[in-house]
């Protein structure tokens, strides 16, 4: 990515230390964040009526979380949760958004290596929540 479009990015971000147990993001909570695991492993949980709480997946070093600070209303629709020690790199949302608009070109990248995140995140969760059905 263009070294100068990094550069506006950069502006926003800060560094998180978690030890475990230490919840990052609360489902529900406004997302304010886009968050880069630096260190460490991260548990994504979700609630439902059945069960107090399902695990997802799971994220460590190089992984990103959440997209929640891009779709309105802006909310975490999950819980993560440190498993261990765990250091994260942080961008500010709405910095992000608005660097995103302001150059569409390289928001448009952006966006491009984000999205076989989210698909990948939804066909795992499917996996896990929905049981397969052989024919």
């Amino acid at each position: 990515m263009d070294e100068t479009f990094l550069a506006r990015l950069s502006k926003s971000a800060y560094e998180r230390s978690l030890v475990k147990g230490d919840l990052l993001v609360r489902e529900g909570d406004p997302a304010e964040e886009f968050l880069l695991i630096y260190s460490g492993k991260v548990v994504l949980e979700i609630l439902h009526a059945e069960h107090p709480r399902t695990t997802i997946g799971t994220l460590g070093p190089g992984e990103v979380l959440g997209w929640s600070w891009l779709l309105a209303p802006h909310q975490w629709r999950l819980d993560a949760r440190a498993l261990e020690p765990t250091r994260v790199l942080g961008l500010a949302a709405a910095n992000l958004r608005r660097v995103l608009a302001d150059h569409p070109a390289d928001g448009y990248q952006f966006l491009m290596r984000l999205l076989p995140v989210v698909a990948h995140r939804l066909e795992s969760t499917r996996r896990q929540l929905v049981p397969i059905r052989r024919v």
